[in-house]
């Protein structure tokens, strides 16, 4: 126990420390001391203090929270379908909620976050259904490769129609280019209060879950010989995840690979303590490792290339898509 606290607060000692180089660097550098001062309250300049209070706690607070649902929702996903792939963006749950997104914005004229949230819920319940529908015909039913490759035609599709909306509407379509890249700018500090009800009723929902993950991870019978009651677990979870994605895809847009690259890091830390097949421990520090993904991700998006940022969302594509080809030859899917 004393070594998962350890590895729980080395996890959030790493957090903090991301968090501040995100208050400290961008296109203006601020000294760490003047940062600490300003969020302390002691004397900084008037500039200095509306730099890092309007515009880089906002950013780096809601970094925090959305990076945090979609490691939680990808470390859920892959304990409940037991597939090492799976991962909001992979199996088309983003896209769905991009989805729901753009028909509220384009086709409604939605454009508070308190309204269309709603409908990227929908969408990922809606693409969530067809894609576990796709992968369980045929006779050996849901498998890792069927899941991934009925998330990826289904992330196509959806991908296809929501470009073909926002290519009707002009002004939709530049609100949807930027959204789409998956930015943490551009949001003021009334987006969170809107976000916080959601991101924490599926994160309460994930990590009830967990002690009836490890009973899952045995298999569908041996949970049920422990006592669990499976079909409510994953119906339970299913809702997390549709909470976590839905809340954090239609903030920021349609951020791939945190919840598939994550969780690998999180049983990677939790190996240290024996624990690596434990939720308990797993969760938390897929809540807490996927903000320092997503956060440095941002930072260094603001130092590449500067005056310019390069968004979040594609420096994170970056990373995970030769991970994902790592863990699919890892599969060895070619033999499934």
């Amino acid at each position: 126990m004393t070594r998962r606290a350890a590895l729980v607060g080395a996890s959030l000692g790493a957090l903090v420390l991301i968090c501040l180089l995100s208050l400290a660097l961008g296109a203006r550098q601020i000294p760490l001391g003047e940062v600490v001062r300003a969020l302390g309250g002691l004397g900084v300049d008037g500039e200095t203090r509306e730099v890092i209070w309007s515009v880089r706690v906002p950013r780096t607070l809601l970094g925090v929270l959305t990076a945090a649902a979609l490691g939680l929702s990808g470390a859920l996903m892959q304990a409940l379908t037991r597939n090492p792939l799976a991962d909001p963006g992979v199996l088309g749950v983003s896209a769905g909620a991009a989805f729901g997104v753009v028909i509220s914005m384009g086709v409604l004229g939605i454009g508070a976050l308190s309204g269309f949230v709603w409908f990227a819920f929908a969408g990922a319940l809606v693409a969530s259904l067809v894609v576990y529908a796709m992968a369980g015909m045929g006779r050996d039913g849901l498998t890792p490769v069927k899941l991934a490759l009925a998330g990826v035609a289904v992330t196509f599709l959806l991908s296809s129609v929501t470009s073909a909306i926002v290519l009707v509407d002009p002004e939709s379509l530049n609100r949807y280019r930027f959204w789409s890249a998956g930015s943490l700018s551009g949001h003021g500090s009334g987006v969170l209060p809107q976000l916080l009800p959601f991101i924490l009723a599926g994160a309460v929902l994930a990590l009830a879950c967990a002690p009836a993950l490890n009973s899952l991870a045995l298999g569908d019978d041996v949970a049920r010989g422990l006592g669990r009651r499976v079909g409510l677990v994953r119906l339970q979870g299913a809702a997390a995840v549709m909470l976590l994605t839905g809340a954090a895809v239609a903030a920021i847009g349609p951020v791939v690979f945190v919840g598939l690259v994550v969780p690998h890091l999180a049983r990677a830390v939790a190996r240290r303590a024996g624990a690596e097949t434990d939720h308990r421990l797993l969760l938390p520090l897929s809540a807490l490792l996927a903000p320092c993904l997503l956060l440095a991700a941002d930072i260094l998006g603001r130092l590449v290339v500067p005056p310019i940022e390069v968004q979040a969302g594609l420096l994170v594509a970056f990373i995970g898509g030769p991970f994902f080809v790592v863990l699919a030859r890892r599969q060895r899917l070619a033999e499934l």
